[in-house]
């Protein structure tokens, strides 16, 4: 019986048997739901040393998630595996370059220095944790290049909520208390998913994330502690805000495509749900605070759950704006276009100096295999 790292393999395998997990589509928590997931040995034609490799490296990631130990970019791992964390990855990497845009749109116009260095020193974070996540999918055997190509033809996504308009001050605030708010309720458990690259990209992230949601509740306390305008300002962001960031977590869970085989994975550790309510119950107290009123009539703490009663999203709307039909969609793919193609001479300058120096290398290298004993302890004797 395979119950240790010992039986991980050096080599990845691009194929495993097409049923080797059933397909899970059902509704309820990812626990429930997770549950239902099962290997079947039964499926395998394969016959000889493949079977019997195939078989050892099914075993041995199963191992691994069974331990609650990483899988990393070398390891056994299913084709669906990958195929996830690739749609997963790449998804989030293209919203954190996507996300840029809303509030980099208010660079220019904060009202301070100081708070213009904020709104800079986040949106460059935003630009990193991009980064952090098209190398994280690159291990996954991906090239960065053409995961941009899929976001800029439009067969990849980003998040939908940054397809919405920045139209005043204090949504650079809502944004950073709820669009953030909602980011880190959902990324926080993905520190601890099953594949290491992504894991450990998320633990610098929400490191950073939280300084973000920190300043967007900094912003609004300012807004809400000034002037009557300042404070309808505040509560007009919050309005427009709300219904976007609980959208955030996706569909239900009964409509969920993906969660189940996730979970069953371990790269979700909640479902859509119960991470939505989490924020709920997270951003209420934070609301009394901040003296500004949540949008929802039918909100209120239900004793026999535990948790907050709230008036789910529009579905609907947010499937909408995935398809396209945001009221910012148009605009934001078309700038991020033209940014892609205005920097592509920074890209092929970046690749002729790494060239030129690998050249050097291999020149130095060259030269010193050419050396003799002789030459290298000095002139004989």
């Amino acid at each position: 019986m395979i119950t240790s790292r010992s039986l991980r393999r050096s080599q990845r395998y691009d194929t495993f048997p097409p049923n080797l997990w059933e397909p899970v589509t059902s509704g309820g928590t990812l626990g429930r739901m997770a549950a239902r997931v099962r290997t079947n040995p039964e499926i395998s034609t394969d016959t000889g040393a493949d079977a019997a490799e195939r078989s050892d490296g099914a075993a041995a990631f199963e191992a691994l998630l069974a331990a609650d130990e990483r899988v990393e970019p070398r390891d056994a791992m299913p084709d669906g595996y990958r195929r996830t964390l690739v749609r997963q990855i790449a998804q989030h990497a293209h919203s954190e370059i996507i996300g840029m845009q809303p509030e980099a749109n208010w660079i220019s116009r904060a009202p301070s220095l100081r708070r213009k260095a904020i709104l800079m020193a986040k949106v460059q974070d935003e630009a990193g944790h991009g980064l952090y996540l098209y190398a994280a999918a690159e291990t996954l055997g991906v090239d960065r290049a053409d995961l941009l190509d899929q976001l800029h033809s439009g067969r990849q996504k980003y998040s939908s909520i940054f397809n919405y308009p920045t139209l005043t001050w204090a949504d650079v605030g809502a944004i950073g208390w709820l669009v953030d708010g909602a980011a880190i309720t959902n990324q926080v458990p993905l520190c601890r998913c099953s594949y290491g690259p992504y894991a450990r990209a998320m633990v610098r992230i929400c490191k950073e994330e939280s300084f973000h949601q920190r300043q967007g509740f900094d912003l609004l306390l300012a807004l809400t502690r000034g002037t009557d305008r300042q404070r309808a300002m505040a509560q007009d962001a919050v309005d427009r805000w709300w219904y976007p960031s609980l959208a955030m977590f996706g569909p239900p869970d009964a409509e969920s495509t993906h969660g189940a085989q996730s979970a069953a994975w371990g790269i979700k550790r909640f479902s859509n749900d119960e991470l939505r309510q989490r924020f709920v119950d997270m951003t209420v107290p934070q609301a009394e605070v901040l003296g500004v009123r949540i949008p929802d009539p039918d909100l209120r703490w239900n004793a026999e759950r535990g948790h907050h009663d709230f008036t789910q999203p529009d579905y609907a709307e947010l499937l909408r704006v995935i398809k396209g039909a945001g009221p910012c969609n148009a605009q934001r793919m078309a700038h991020r276009r033209r940014a892609h193609e205005e920097g592509a001479w920074v890209r092929e300058a970046a690749s002729a100096y790494a060239e030129k120096h690998a050249d050097k290398h291999r020149a130095a290298d060259g030269a010193g295999a050419g050396r003799t004993d002789d030459s290298i302890g000095g002139p004989a004797a």
